[in-house]
């Protein structure tokens, strides 16, 4: 019996160190999680019948030290969580690798070629889209026209009343200051659009616009109150610009919300208008909340989508799989789908890798202990062959 047992204890170590060999050969594997052999005693009935690996517990919770890659399709969980990847035959993949690219068809890839899952953009809206494939639009976006300008500025409590009338865009005497914006129309085409401030009369200032060097007759009447602040419009101002040629017309929203009258210089905090050029598409980076964004060449950003991840009612269950990858099992439970930072799932840190998690000091010390062990079971056995020897040599 002493055979048997002996040999039990040599298949569990043989066991223990296929773990340890694993842990170690993956010391620097990106997003790998280190496994520990779980040893059980055996009986039958009240005989002892030695030992064996009951079970592998996977350290999935012990999170990887950060590797900063600054590659903008780099990303690392922090936290509970996997991306989640589709591979060729279909099946979900659950991976903690975020090494990410597009693939000749167009869609977000793993460095494995399996699709990254995530929700789709939705036009004009932050709501989450339909789950599946990222698809990258590689093409050019399309030119935006010009709709709002916001303004706010100091126009000082110092300017007087010009003493030259009427106001002329042309004579700096007839007007206190003046700014100009970039607006585009609906080919893409910028404008200029320039604002004159004239002061007109206590807490008062006229504002007369002009666009591209041409006078428009609409002006809008700033009153402020004796703290100097805007009461009126109210809200924005519709500015008619006109219509270019082949485009739209163009109408301004223009709002001064903000804007104040102190003594002092007189000052532009907030000159911003809406609407762009086309673009052509240059690239895509991950941003922090699990964003995909396309950059277009008119420096425009664009969300195709937000990376899933994945969380489990029991993550040490998941079954690992080969490219360093895990898929479920009945006891791992159905995965839960959310976007990062969101619920259970840990947040993500864009232009990083996590790193394997495996603690080499540790696995070194576990792999002399398995050593000593397999040598005492080793020398049980040779004891034994050495009294069964001198028995026969008896009889």
């Amino acid at each position: 019996m002493s055979f048997n047992i002996a040999l039990s204890g040599i298949n569990a170590i043989n066991t223990e160190l296929n773990a340890i060999s694993n842990n170690i050969a993956n010391a620097g594997t990106y997003g790998y999680k280190s496994s520990r052999a779980n040893f059980a005693a055996m009986y039958a009935g009240t005989q002892a019948m030695g030992t064996e690996v009951s079970s592998l517990t996977q350290s999935i919770d012990i999170g990887g030290g950060v590797l900063t890659t600054g590659r903008t399709l780099d990303a690392s969980l922090q936290g509970r969580g996997f991306f989640v990847t589709r591979d060729l035959s279909g099946a979900e993949v659950y991976t903690r690798v975020g090494i990410f690219s597009v693939n000749k068809d167009g869609y977000l890839s793993d460095s494995f070629g399996r699709r990254v899952q995530g929700y789709a953009a939705l036009p004009n809206s932050t709501a989450l889209g339909a789950f599946g494939d990222l698809r990258v639009p590689t093409g050019q976006i399309a030119a935006q026209a010009s709709t709002t300008l916001s303004y706010v500025g100091n126009l000082s409590a110092d300017w007087t009343v010009p003493a030259m009338a009427p106001f002329d865009s042309t004579d700096p005497q007839t007007f206190n200051g003046s700014m100009v914006s970039v607006v585009y129309d609906s080919l893409g085409v910028q404008h200029s659009v320039t604002q004159y401030f004239v002061k007109t009369g206590t807490n008062q200032v006229t504002v007369h616009y002009s666009t591209d060097g041409t006078p428009l007759a609409a002006t809008t009447v700033l009153d402020f109150n004796t703290s100097g602040q805007l009461v009126a419009p109210a809200g924005a101002v519709a500015l008619a610009l006109g219509t270019p040629t082949g485009a739209d017309p163009i109408v301004l929203n223009v709002n001064y919300a903000g804007t104040t009258q102190s003594a002092g210089e007189a000052t532009t905090t907030t000159n911003a208008t809406n609407g762009y050029a086309a673009g052509t598409y240059l690239g895509l980076q991950i941003a922090e909340d699990g964003g995909v964004m396309a950059q277009y060449s008119n420096g425009e950003k664009q969300r195709i989508g937000t990376l899933a991840i994945a969380t489990f009612p029991a993550e040490g269950e998941l079954i690992q799989v080969s490219d360093t990858a895990w898929t479920t099992s009945s006891a791992s439970g159905a995965p839960l789908y959310s976007t990062p930072g969101v619920g259970t799932a840990g947040g993500l840190t864009p232009g990083t890798l996590e790193q394997s998690n495996v603690d080499m000091t540790e696995q070194l010390v576990m792999l002399m202990n398995s050593q000593r062990n397999y040598q005492a079971n080793s020398k049980v056995i040779a004891t034994q062959n050495e009294m069964m020897q001198a028995l026969m040599q008896a009889v």
